[in-house]
């Protein structure tokens, strides 16, 4: 090399075979980004593939991510090690719901390189799916309900139970059952008798709460004895769906039996019987028959409860579609409100009802009050009032052959069969 040039050659050459070959500067790595995967609520999972080191040895790896485009190692980063073998980043830390940028990167001594950019958006936690268990166990005071949740919304389910309460769409009342998606039982206590309870199950994550399906049911009553009545409502009356059995009055005082026809016609006080004197067989069908003296000491419902009043039966009535005109009258009244009344089964062929009012009236015959004698079982029902009209009281009565209502009176010493209404 000559002095006095104001350039220079560096030529290297190194000899292999009797060939020469020029070296190769060193240049910053050639890598690719990994596809993402397993995409979560707060993390994924990336890589790189590194295609060339650049002569140089990688002094550190991973991915860089950002919400913005082109992030650099200046962002947040992962480091996966050194060398030029391909690598796996798990990349945590990350916002629900937030698109993110992710490129791979190399460094070596001479510099930093990226791979190609790619675009994911981390999971986000919705609401929970879930459906309401039918309820079951009902009495007077609870029930048992549930629910089932099938998808977290992709989040912990931290409170999970049943809401109810006495109007729809219920939120206050709940029981809490635990957490975790699947199915949950819940025991619904602190009920009221007779009483419409709306029901619905809940979930909760980190969104918020979730609801199943609504459903209702109304509670039966309980008479002093321990006697369960199916109750129903029908209009804004809540009456039992049952007739009244008990041998109780509610001050637990015991209620005569008279089984002899010649002591029945004479009474002057209460009493009770059962159909044909035949507990076993009538009285789960039918319950027991009342004189109306048994009706006038105002005990023989359950507490809260009442035997209704002419007025209030004709209430019934009107609820079912007779007008107040009609319901006035004696005799045979309105059109098909005694078929709604009667039960779908019990009566004689041909002669069952639609029981769309849920009464669900049974033909549990009476006791007549001339004779003492048991007679019209399987064919009509009567139902006593609790108005006085001197020597006699009102009553209701259903026919199987009849889909009217009759309304009139008779003597106290009949044997008929109660139905109580709930106090308002």
């Amino acid at each position: 090399m000559k002095k006095g040039l104001n350039y220079f050659v560096i030529v290297c050459f190194i000899a292999t075979m009797g060939m020469f070959h020029g070296c190769k500067k060193a240049t910053i790595p050639e890598l690719t980004t990994v596809a993402i995967s397993d995409v979560g609520l707060t993390s994924a999972v990336s890589g790189g593939t590194i295609v060339t080191d650049g002569g140089e040895d990688i002094t550190v790896k991973g991915v860089c991510w950002s919400t913005s485009t082109n992030p650099t190692i200046a962002d947040t980063k992962t480091t996966d090690g050194t060398g030029s073998a391909n690598f796996t980043s798990n990349i945590v830390g990350l916002s629900e719901g937030t698109t993110y940028y992710v490129r791979a990167y190399a460094t070596n001594e001479v510099g930093t390189a990226y791979g190609n950019e790619l675009t994911f958006t981390t999971n986000e936690v919705t609401g929970a799916v879930l459906t309401t268990t039918e309820v079951s166990a009902v009495t007077s005071s609870s029930a048992v309900a549930g629910g089932n949740i099938t998808d977290d919304g992709g989040g912990n389910i931290t409170a999970r139970g049943v809401c109810w309460g006495t109007s729809p769409n219920p939120t206050v009342n709940k029981t809490t059952d635990g957490i975790g998606a699947g199915d949950f039982t819940s025991n619904i206590t602190g009920l009221s008798d007779g009483t419409v309870y709306y029901y619905r199950a809940y979930a909760t994550n980190s969104t918020g709460t979730t609801y199943g399906q609504e459903f209702s049911f109304i509670t039966p009553v309980t008479d002093i004895e321990g006697n369960l009545y199916e109750t129903v409502k029908i209009g804004d009356q809540v009456w039992m769906a049952e007739n009244l059995k008990t041998t109780k009055y509610n001050d637990d005082s015991t209620i005569p039996n008279v089984t002899e026809n010649a002591e029945w016609i004479v009474l002057a006080d209460d009493a009770y019987c059962w159909a044909q004197n035949n507990e076993a067989t009538y009285k789960p069908l039918y319950g027991a028959l009342y004189n109306w003296y048994a009706v006038e000491t105002g005990k023989l419902c359950p507490a809260g409860w009442h035997v209704p009043t002419d007025a209030e039966f004709a209430t019934l009535e009107i609820s079912l579609g007779m007008t107040a005109e009609e319901a006035a009258l004696t005799d045979f009244r309105g059109a098909d409100e005694g078929k709604e009344l009667k039960n779908t089964a019990g009566w004689a062929e041909g002669e069952n009802g639609t029981n769309t009012s849920g009464f669900s009236a049974l033909p549990a015959g009476y006791r007549a009050h001339a004779t003492g004698i048991f007679e019209g079982l399987g064919m009509i029902t009567y139902f006593w009032t609790q108005t006085d009209m001197g020597s006699t009281a009102t009553y209701r009565r259903l026919d199987g052959d009849n889909d009217k209502v009759l309304r009139d009176k008779t003597y106290k010493t009949a044997g008929k069969s109660i139905r109580c209404v709930k106090n308002q």
